[in-house]
């Protein structure tokens, strides 16, 4: 979850906004009816120009069959309507695809081994699944996920719901770091001393593969804007200038209150939707800034255009809760994660990638990157019961914690107040102990994770099972 500040959360008590009614569909985790001709996502390298060095060579991405070769596309589906892609790997190692955030079927979960084989070398692999919940979501590999992921294969999804608000324009900005050295070309992906620690930042910041863009917008009109943070390190502190800006959905679901954007902390694999209000003069500009550190840095620029709409963000309607099922606290059997260092080591040979360090661990165990026989589960859950992780982080890290194949419900915490969240990554701050319930209602293995990459390849990594 986002860090939100105690000033962010005395004017969320006063700003309207509320969850909207459940809607229920058919075939939850399944599919609902049958599913479409796949879109064809294939794995490929390409170059981009990404600084003014030059071309960058051996990125990674997707591309449509046929199409443009860049960014992943944004992958638009609807609530409740049955989707399919088709992974075509062309890549000269395996790879796989993760639905980040989507409550569907374990074996479409994308975990090489886990859930599904790899997909290797010029073969291919169908997903088919009706995603149960509207939002911002993003897919990505998980396999040798430091590589592929840090050389350009994150996307970002969009799940669409005909009962969300009108908005005169939409946004969708996909944040993500490059190693690059000064000649343009990619560096190591990580050093040993700064993945014991917070992790190893990029070089280059982009939002949608350019540094620092701008996108027009209707002067006085409402703007969707959508961020999804799919770097493997960064956590940023989100602030908005020359613009009013509300939060409306944080990680795919409507908050409990919207809020005015104040200062929101999110981390690698979260996602933030906010309502902007664009200035009414033609050719002003609001800025969304990261304040992390010492100098602040601008993500991405809106300018307005055209005469002023004179829209107001009190005047959009509630957006639909998602049908996540609703936990009960009171029975739910809670679950002891602690967040730890570990003692540096070698770690076993794995089926996707190794750093070649073990320097994290959950409740004392290590798991170093993928492989074919993972320790046992943290806890084998029993379908349709609650359960309640308390989580505690006992090092002087941040860790964004993600849970694949369900949606909790944030409780408590030690360190500072908080929203009755529904999400499935929470930022968990150093020596913070945190409360997250859930209900058990998708059957399968489900890794639960840091999700800076450094951090789970070299041991912050378990599984739950739920039977």
């Amino acid at each position: 979850m986002p860090l939100l500040t105690r000033r962010n959360l005395l004017k969320a008590s006063a700003v309207a906004g509320a969850y909207g009614v459940g809607i229920g569909i058919a075939g939850k985790f399944g599919l609902a009816e049958a599913a479409p001709e796949p879109q064809v996502l294939k794995a490929l390298k390409t170059q981009a120009t990404l600084t003014d060095a030059g071309v960058t060579k051996n990125i990674m991405t997707w591309g449509n069959v046929g199409g443009a070769v860049g960014m992943p596309p944004v992958l638009r589906m609807t609530k409740g309507k049955p989707y399919a892609a088709r992974l075509t790997n062309t890549l000269d190692e395996p790879t796989t695809i993760h639905w980040h955030g989507l409550r569907i079927p374990n074996k479409m979960d994308g975990v090489p081994f886990m859930t599904q084989p790899y997909v290797y070398t010029g073969d291919s692999f169908d997903y088919a699944f009706t995603p149960p919940d509207a939002g911002t979501f993003w897919y990505h590999p998980h396999c040798n996920t430091l590589a592929q992921m840090g050389q350009g294969m994150t996307g970002v999804i969009v799940v669409e719901d005909a009962a969300d608000p009108t908005f005169d324009s939409e946004v969708v900005l996909n944040l993500r770091d490059w190693r690059l050295g000064g000649d343009g070309q990619f560096i190591a992906a990580f050093r040993p001393r700064d993945a014991a620690k917070a992790g190893t930042y990029g070089t280059v910041r982009t939002a949608n593969w350019h540094q620092e863009p701008q996108y027009d917008a209707p002067a006085g009109g409402l703007v969707r804007l959508r961020i999804a943070v799919t770097d493997v390190t960064r956590i940023f502190s989100m602030k908005m200038e020359g613009a009013e800006a509300t939060v409306i959905a944080i990680d795919g679901n409507p908050v409990p209150k919207r809020f005015p954007l104040d200062l929101l902390q999110i981390g690698p694999g979260q996602r933030l939707d906010l309502a902007v209000r664009m200035p009414d003069s033609e050719g002003a500009i609001a800025t969304i800034e990261d304040i992390r550190g010492t100098t602040p840095k601008t993500i991405a620029r809106l300018r307005s255009v055209g005469a002023s709409l004179k829209r107001n963000i009190g005047d959009l309607a509630a957006m639909a809760e998602n049908p996540v099922a609703k936990p009960d606290v009171s029975s739910a059997q809670k679950i002891s994660v602690v967040l730890s260092a570990t003692a540096e080591s070698a770690p076993v040979d794995s089926i996707c990638g190794t750093l070649g360090y073990s320097f994290w661990a959950i409740n004392k165990v290590p798991w170093p990157g993928d492989t074919s026989d993972p320790t046992a589960p943290l806890s084998e859950l029993k379908l349709g019961k609650s359960y309640i992780l308390q989580l505690e982080n006992v090092t002087p890290h941040t860790h964004p914690i993600h849970l694949h194949g369900m949606s909790f419900t944030v409780l408590s915490s030690s360190t500072r107040e908080v929203m009755p969240l529904v999400t499935d990554t929470y930022l968990v701050q150093p020596d913070e102990k945190v409360q997250l319930a859930f209900v058990a209602d998708n059957l399968g293995d489900w890794l639960l994770h840091c999700h800076i990459i450094e951090h789970q390849k070299t041991g912050m990594t378990s599984y739950v099972r739920v039977v």
